[in-house]
C-alpha cells in the first residue's frame, strides 16, 4: 500500500456517481426550447417591429445614398440631393411613427373617417389639369413646389387599413356580419372608389396593393369562401381587362424570367439589369457603393430596384438580411392580430401586415423576375417620401397596438428605469437609494453604529 511523505496511508475517497443525461438533453433542443422562451416574451413582437423597422430604415437610407448619387449626378445634382430629400422625409415619418405608437386606440378610430376624405379627396385632385402632374406615364402626382412631389395613393393604402377595421370592428360589435350584405357593403364599394381614382392615373402596382389590403380586411372578417372567391373573381377579372387593354402592361407580363434583353416593345432591359446586378454581387458583394449597374444600365436603381443593387453591393448576405427584417415584422405583425381582443386593433394590424408583406413580395419577385414589373417600392427602404410617411404611420400603429397586449403592458410597466427611480416626497430615510450607489456607500450603510 503506498504511503504519503507523513507515513499515513492516503485517503481514500469515493467517486462521485456519474449524473445520468436525459436522453432528450442535448444543446439543440436546449437551444430550440431557450428560443421558443424568447419568442413567447410579451415583449418580443413590440422590439421586433421597433427594431426591424428602424433597421430597415436606416440600411434603406444607406442604399438609397449609394444606389442614386450617380442618377444625381446625371441630371447636373449634388450627389446626395436624393439622399438628403429621403433623410427629410425619414425625420419626419419618425416623428408620425412615435405620434402614432402613443396615440390610444380609440383616437386612430377617430382619424380614420378623416383621413379617407382626405385621400380621396387629393386623389382626385390628382385628375385637375394644372394641379396633378404625370410621373413616368402615370397621372398621379401632385406637386408642392421646387423639386417636392407627393402621391396621395400612398396615404389611400392608410386610409383602407384605418377606416375598413374601424368599418368591420363596428360591424362586428354588431353581430352584423353573419349577413353578406354587410360584409360586402360599403367595404367593397368604397375600395373600389379608391381602385377606380388610381387606375385614372394608371398606377396598376398601387392598385395591385390596395386589392391585396382589402382581401385581408376580408378574411380577417371571416368572409365566407363563395363571397371571397366571387370578390376575387371580379378583381381578377378586372386585372385581366386592363392588362390585356394595355401594350405596356404586357411587355412587362413578358418579362417574366428574361434573362437578356430583347429586340422589340418588349426589351426587357430594366429586368434583365436587375437579374445582372444579384448575379454579379456573389456572396457578400462588391463593395458598398461600387455597384456597376446604377452606372446608367440599370433604371430606377435606388426606387423600385434598390434591391438588385442591394444585392450587388452587398451581396447574398445583405439580401438574405433585408428578407429576414421583413419576414421578423411579418411575423411580429401576425402576433400582434392575433392576440388581441380588441376587434379593431386585429383587423388594422392585419391590414397593415398585410400591406406591408404584399408590397415587399412584389417589389421583391419583380427585381428577382419572378412578376411583373409593377413600379411600387420596397417599404421603408426604397426612395420616396410619399411612400414612406404613411408606411412609418402605418408602423406607428403596429407598435402601439403591440405596446397595449395585455402581457407587453405588464411588462412595460414592471420595467425599472435604468437609472434608478425618481426621489419622491417622503423623509430621506424612506427615500430609496439609487442604483448608482457604490459597494463603499452601501458598505458605509451596513456598519453597525459603533464602527467607525
Amino acid at each position: 500500500m503506498p504511503v504519503s511523505r507523513t507515513g499515513r496511508p492516503p485517503v481514500q475517497r469515493a467517486a462521485r456517481p456519474a449524473s445520468p443525461r436525459l436522453a432528450g438533453d442535448n444543446p439543440l433542443r436546449r437551444l430550440r426550447e431557450r428560443a421558443r422562451k424568447a419568442w413567447d416574451r410579451p415583449l418580443t413582437a413590440y422590439y421586433l417591429i421597433l427594431g426591424g423597422s428602424m433597421l430597415i430604415t436606416v440600411l434603406g437610407l444607406v442604399m438609397v445614398y449609394s444606389a442614386s448619387q450617380i442618377t444625381a449626378l446625371q441630371l447636373s445634382l449634388p450627389g446626395s440631393f436624393f439622399f438628403r430629400k429621403q433623410f427629410l422625409a425619414a425625420l419626419i415619418g419618425g416623428a408620425l411613427l412615435f405620434a402614432a405608437s402613443r396615440m390610444p386606440v380609440r383616437l386612430h378610430r377617430a382619424l380614420a373617417y378623416p383621413i379617407l376624405a382626405a385621400a380621396v379627396f387629393s386623389m382626385a385632385l390628382v385628375q385637375v389639369p394644372g394641379v396633378g402632374m404625370s410621373v413616368n406615364g402615370n397621372q398621379n402626382w401632385i406637386s408642392l413646389g421646387g423639386s417636392f412631389q407627393i402621391q396621395p395613393s400612398e396615404f389611400g393604402k392608410l386610409a383602407l387599413v384605418l377606416w375598413g377595421a374601424d368599418l368591420i370592428a363596428r360591424k362586428q360589435e354588431k353581430r352584423l356580419l353573419t349577413q353578406w350584405k354587410h360584409m360586402l357593403v360599403p367595404l367593397v364599394p368604397v375600395a373600389f372608389l379608391l381602385l377606380g381614382l388610381i387606375m385614372l392615373g394608371g398606377d396598376m402596382g398601387t392598385a395591385i396593393i390596395l386589392t391585396a389590403i382589402l382581401f385581408g380586411l376580408l378574411w380577417l372578417a371571416g368572409a365566407p369562401t363563395r363571397l371571397f372567391a366571387g370578390v376575387l373573381s371580379v378583381a381578377a377579372l378586372i386585372g385581366v381587362i386592363l392588362i390585356k387593354t394595355s401594350p405596356n402592361r404586357m411587355a412587362r407580363l413578358a418579362c417574366i424570367g428574361a434573362t437578356e434583353p430583347k429586340a422589340g416593345a418588349a426589351d426587357c432591359w430594366q429586368a434583365v439589369h436587375g437579374i445582372y446586378a444579384l448575379a454579379s454581387g456573389g456572396i457578400f458583394g462588391s463593395g458598398l457603393g461600387a455597384s456597376v449597374e446604377k452606372w446608367g444600365q440599370l433604371p430606377e436603381a435606388h426606387t423600385d430596384f434598390i434591391f438588385a443593387v442591394t444585392g450587388e453591393e452587398l451581396g447574398l448576405a445583405g439580401t438574405l438580411s433585408v428578407l429576414a427584417l421583413f419576414a421578423a415584422l411579418g411575423y411580429a405583425g401576425i402576433r400582434v392580430a392575433g392576440r388581441t381582443e380588441d376587434p379593431f386593433v386585429r383587423y388594422a394590424a392585419g391590414g397593415v401586415t398585410t400591406w406591408l408583406i404584399a408590397q415587399a413580395v412584389i417589389n421583391i419577385g419583380a427585381v428577382l423576375g419572378l412578376l411583373p414589373i409593377a413600379g411600387v417600392p420596397l417599404p421603408l427602404f426604397s426612395y420616396g417620401g410619399s411612400a414612406l410617411l404613411p408606411t412609418m404611420f402605418a408602423v406607428g400603429l403596429l407598435i402601439a397596438f403591440a405596446r397595449d397586449e395585455p402581457g407587453a403592458r405588464a411588462a412595460l410597466a414592471m420595467r425599472q428605469p435604468r437609472f434608478g427611480r425618481k426621489r419622491s416626497g417622503g423623509s430621506r430615510a424612506e427615500r430609496v437609494p439609487r442604483r448608482w450607489n457604490t459597494m463603499r456607500r452601501r458598505a458605509l450603510a451596513a456598519r453597525p453604529s459603533g464602527e467607525r
